[in-house]
């Protein structure tokens, strides 16, 4: 039975979530962000991680990382910095200890690979090549020490000298990460999709800092450290706004998503999917209850898949 409310739909069948992305099927559009729920296990006890579209893992690297030294975390009135400096594991104790239980969960498993050279990312690529990961999404945010410390992800060139080796030893999907730091961002987009990315995510977190006013020093030993949370909700999603239209394959949307209500004006910008981070510290369950967000509001308004979604489509606005 179909009840018409104004010009809204009230349709008793369920709407489709789901969504391909690079050939990768995602039962619904939400993915848990990088570095804010570890590798799946630690919160199975608070929500079923299983209804997730997919899991980006904390970011990896070829070898061991201890993480930054000092304070690594700090509230702000609307979001988190963080100045974790990628502790983790390393990809080979990865693959042996982790990978068989996350992917166990069910969601789809997206390495995050990180490096501070591009040998150390290409071979890092080669080994995740040979295990069960269905996805890398590659961190460009990460300093090239080999030219002076200068983020990978600043500049087209820059990119694309990471992401095309990159591709040439990972056979599956590739999706880049992007850094909102990047002076002109429409430029690296289209520099890491000539090298070969399949999709982008964007964005990572901004670079901010905060003083201790007591201690009269900087809060993090590293001075400076990433910005996430509802502060940058408004400023990412121009950011997927304009890169729609700029580059011819899916965009991934994160930036301070909290609700349903965020995680839809992604999807309305353009991305096929999007990621969540920081909410998931504040309110465990946030990503569950954005997933029935979406559905509650695509069933109220009689939107049948998510690709009705983007308003350009539907609304033929230019960009």
């Amino acid at each position: 039975m179909t009840d018409m409310i104004g010009d809204r739909m009230m349709d008793n069948t369920a709407p489709d979530l789901s969504v391909t992305i690079a050939g990768v099927r995602f039962r619904n559009p939400v993915i848990a962000a990088s570095g804010t729920f570890g590798y799946g296990q630690e919160y199975r006890e608070l929500l079923d991680v299983s209804s997730l579209g997919g899991i980006c893992t904390k970011g990896l690297t070829l070898h061991p990382r201890m993480g930054n030294t000092g304070q690594r975390l700090h509230e702000t009135p609307a979001g988190l910095m963080n100045s974790i400096g990628l502790e983790n594991p390393g990809i080979p104790a990865f693959l042996e200890k982790e990978l068989p239980q996350l992917r166990e969960l069910g969601p789809v498993v997206i390495a995050n690979l990180s490096g501070s050279t591009v040998e150390e990312y290409t071979e890092g690529a080669r080994l995740l090549a040979a295990s069960a990961v269905d996805m890398i999404e590659l961190n460009i945010s990460c300093p090239n020490v080999k030219a002076g410390g200068m983020a990978f992800g600043l500049h087209p060139e820059a990119a694309a000298s990471v992401v095309g080796p990159v591709r040439k030893v990972w056979t599956k999907p590739l999706m880049v990460k992007l850094s909102p730091n990047a002076p002109g961002l429409a430029a690296v987009a289209k520099a890491c999709v000539e090298a070969g990315a399949d999709a982008l995510s964007l964005v990572n977190t901004f670079k901010a800092m905060a003083i201790d006013v007591y201690k009269r020093k900087p809060v993090f030993d590293n001075t400076s450290a990433g910005l996430s949370g509802p502060a940058i909700r408004p400023i990412a999603l121009r950011m997927v706004w304009e890169l729609w239209e700029a580059v011819p394959v899916p965009l991934v949307g994160m930036g301070g998503i909290a609700v349903a209500k965020d995680a839809l004006e992604f999807l309305m910008a353009g991305a096929a999917a999007v990621q969540v981070g920081s909410a998931t510290f504040a309110h465990p369950p946030a990503m569950t209850e954005i997933i029935q967000g979406i559905g509650d509001y695509m069933k109220q308004y009689g939107v049948s898949r998510l690709e009705e979604l983007p308003i350009r489509q539907i609304r033929g606005i230019s960009p």
